[in-house]
């Protein structure tokens, strides 16, 4: 039963079991006397076996009784279904015990199914109760008793023989347990203090070995030649002057960043991080201009056909006039019309190709790829960006995210690029009144909505929807466009957008309610991004407790462009869970993008805060992002001095650091070659 149990927890060796570190542990060493004893309390005691009730016979459903005394009273302990106990617990034994306390029908207090040890005077370690007591993760079939027990055995076989591959510099330097100790420690420690230096210890080598990766990628690639990307800036100066605004300070700082980058004969790895508005497509157009006018192309990649297509509808407002050619390519795009793009873009024809992972399929060839860029990175893995940048010689790389990280979270994800931040608004970007409002106030609502469009604004509508469906009770788009022009508002024009229109469509809408031909806008999160219309000053977001919290902030960013006052309303339905009244108290209380990420990550754990796993990076076996910030800036500098004190690591002294980075990268990123 053990290896196939063990074997669904990914526990097939001896390693394997020893780095299974508990995920809790409980203090079980304070007994309690029997009389102090609280109903309804989790506590441990001890006491004596004055007398055993087994099950009578022919009756297992029965329980078995345990009387027990320890001079201040008597304790019942019941389990059912354990006939091995009469095999194992024998008047006059001294047990200790850790349950639930109970009292039934005013009979003497109770424990049921409490973990017990019997306390032998011969064998002083007691493993289940009366100590810190770790508790691990289960599978079915497997108990905490048996799989304790395990591990104890190979604690004690094994942690002694474990080598560590923490060079003793680092170690001392950073006043971190030797790696045995540590592991004997998380499993089976003595006090809290020696839990809180274990987990140090074992949290720095997840971050070092993460960090070492990135640094050595970092270290390749900044030596590997690049493109000296250095045109006189003609196209940059001519854009710059099209626009009918200035950049802000903070985009100029950025821009700059990006230029100098740019001109080093080295390949650029840029981060750039802003807010919802604060301008950074138009800082990613003067870099891909920058390219171009130096003779090369540009891609940018975005996760999905809808963003890639709201690129292009923003980059061809911008490009064109400056005679460069832009092009869209994704999955959808089939037949001649596909055959065509394919040839613009390897003979060069078409300067500034943008689209999904289609750009990283064979048969997309790229003439002279200068620039690369990925749009909202966190659905990309650092494979996917690795693999855009193969299509080109060392191309530079400019990676965007509207969805702003926490530091934390930057360095893990993206610790071999530097980073830039846009954090300056464009001026005029006005506060939005946020407000929650239930479903009985819909009317209300309306009647708002309506004052504000004879204001000559107008108005998103949000739905999650498209379609409905017989397993949603969700609002549908169609829907609600249907209503809102026939009853609502029957004097506006009403437009819908989903993303299951062609894009041509979506584009005529798009650009119809920019235009001011559409008042009230019914849409999918198709808008979540690539949308400003400055006259918009109103958001209804329905159904507002369904939404993820970064989502909200998204879609509200589409509005507050203009020189009016505007309003996001979150319309509610239903019960709200803990969790979605946080997600809107977060959206009422602020509008910064930071302090709006460092919620969402607090509410959904680093596991969720993307979505979906980075490809590509090694797992952590007990580092915690949200708590261990502080240990994953330590490892950072010790990962960047090691490297550059020893770009390879194969220095005597770094033999078993470089092993254990090499079976924690298992070959991601190529830095098997390290040996």
């Amino acid at each position: 039963w053990c290896e196939k149990l063990l074997s669904r927890l990914d526990l097939e060796t001896i390693e394997d079991a020893l780095f299974f570190v508990p995920h809790r542990h409980e203090d079980r060493s304070r007994l309690t006397p029997f009389r102090s004893l609280r109903v309804g309390a989790i506590q441990s005691c001890s006491g004596t076996v004055a007398g055993l009730s087994p099950p009578p016979k022919g009756q297992p459903r029965s329980p078995f009784q345990v009387l027990l005394s320890d001079g201040s009273g008597y304790l019942a302990a019941i389990w059912f279904n354990q006939p091995y106990l009469e095999r194992v617990l024998r008047r006059g034994q001294t047990l200790v015990l850790h349950g639930k306390v109970a009292r039934f029908r005013g009979g003497p207090l109770q424990m049921r199914h409490p973990d017990f040890e019997v306390v032998d005077d011969a064998d002083p370690e007691r493993l289940h109760t009366g100590r810190i007591v770790p508790i691990y993760r289960l599978t079915e079939g497997l108990t905490q008793r048996p799989l304790r027990s395990l591990l104890w055995r190979l604690v004690n076989a094994h942690v002694p023989e474990v080598a560590d591959p923490l060079p003793e510099p680092v170690r001392s330097r950073r006043k971190l347990l030797p790696l045995s100790e540590a592991l004997r420690a998380i499993h089976f420690p003595e006090s809290e203090a020696e839990i809180t230096a274990a987990r140090r210890r074992l949290a720095f080598d997840d971050f070092l070995l993460l960090q070492l990766g990135l640094a050595i990628r970092r270290h390749r690639e900044g030596r590997a030649p690049g493109l000296a990307i250095r045109p006189r800036g003609d196209l940059a100066v001519r854009f710059l002057r099209s626009l009918p605004y200035a950049l802000t300070s903070a985009q100029e700082r950025v821009w700059e960043e990006i230029r100098r980058d740019m001109a080093e004969p080295f390949p650029m790895s840029r981060l750039l991080q802003g807010d919802v508005g604060s301008g950074k497509t138009v800082v990613a157009a003067l870099a891909i201009l920058n390219a171009v006018e130096a003779g090369y192309q540009a891609a940018l990649m975005a996760p999905t056909e809808i963003l890639a297509e709201q690129h292009l509808m923003t980059l061809e407002g911008l490009l064109p006039p400056l005679g460069v050619r832009v092009a869209l390519l994704t999955s959808g795009i089939k037949g001649k019309e596909r055959e065509a793009r394919l040839e613009g873009i390897k003979t060069g024809a078409i300067s500034c190709v943008v689209g999904t992972h289609a750009l990283i399929q064979e048969g997309v060839d790229l003439s002279r790829l200068g620039l690369v860029v990925v749009d909202e990175q966190h659905r990309f893995g650092v494979l996917e960006r690795a693999s855009l940048r193969a299509k080109g010689e060392h191309p530079d790389a400019l990676v965007m995210t509207a969805t702003p990280i926490p530091r934390t979270l930057a360095l893990t994800l993206y610790g071999d690029l530097d980073v830039s931040v846009i954090d300056e608004m464009p001026p005029g970007r006005r506060p939005i009144v946020t407000v929650s409002r239930a479903e009985a106030k819909r009317s209300q609502v309306y009647a708002f909505m309506k004052k504000q469009m004879a204001e000559g604004r107008q108005v998103y509508v949000v739905c999650p929807l498209v379609e409905e469906s017989e397993a949603s009770d969700l609002r549908a788009a169609t829907e609600m466009a249907h209503c809102l022009r026939s009853e609502i508002f029957p004097d506006a024009t009403v437009g819908l957008l989903h993303g299951r229109m062609r894009f041509g469509e979506k584009k005529a809408v798009m650009r119809a309610f920019k235009a001011g031909e559409i008042q009230v806008l019914v849409s999918t999160t198709v808008i979540e991004v690539g949308i400003d219309v400055p006259n918009a000053s109103v958001m209804l977001i329905e159904h507002a407790e369904r939404f993820g919290l970064s989502q909200l902030h998204q879609l509200r960013g589409r509005i507050g462009r203009g020189p009016w006052k505007s309003y996001c309303v979150l319309l509610t339905s239903g019960n709200k869970s803990p969790e979605a009244r946080r997600r809107l108290d977060a959206m009422r209380e602020t509008q910064d993008g930071f302090r709006i990420a460092q919620t969402d990550l607090e509410l959904r754990g680093p596991g969720d805060f993307f979505g979906t796993r980075q490809s590509g990076l090694p797992e952590f076996r007990v580092a915690d992002l949200l708590k261990d910030g502080p240990v994953l800036e330590e490892a950072r500098r010790e990962a960047v001095a090691l490297v550059a004190g020893d770009p390879n690591l194969v220095k005597p002294e770094h033999r078993l650091l470089r092993q254990a980075l090499l079976a924690r990268w298992r070959g991601k990123l190529d830095l098997a070659s390290v040996g």
